[in-house]
């Protein structure tokens, strides 16, 4: 018996990249609604995902059952990483930290609180 690699993902690491996405999801909302965006960033990166979506053209036919999913599924989480990577970095990071609670509600839209 030879020992291969188990290369399947266990409950705990599916439910890890489940939240990650949902996370994701979160903070690109959040991003579409700061003020402080880009519209161009706003419009260009979803708009293209979407295209593609509803575009009658896919790389792989939605006729073949799950795969042609797939591909629908891989722009759009491309999509989503992307959106993000062009977004400021300094945006970004604000609207983590209020996902994950280390900032009071209030701060992650610009607010200055200057110590005298």
């Amino acid at each position: 018996m030879t020992n291969r690699p188990n290369n399947r993902l266990s409950s705990q690491q599916k439910a890890g990249l489940l939240a990650e996405l949902i996370r994701d999801a979160k903070l690109v909302w959040r991003l579409l609604k700061d003020p402080r965006m880009s519209p161009a960033i706003k419009l260009t990166v979803p708009a293209l995902a979407v295209v593609y979506l509803i575009w009658p053209i896919d790389l792989l036919p939605d006729v073949l059952l799950g795969l042609g999913q797939l591909d629908d599924l891989a722009i759009l989480l491309l999509g989503v990483r992307l959106f993000i990577e062009l977004c400021p970095p300094g945006i970004v990071q604000l609207h983590r930290d209020a996902l994950n609670g280390k900032l009071p509600p209030g701060k992650e839209q610009g607010e200055i609180v200057a110590f005298i």
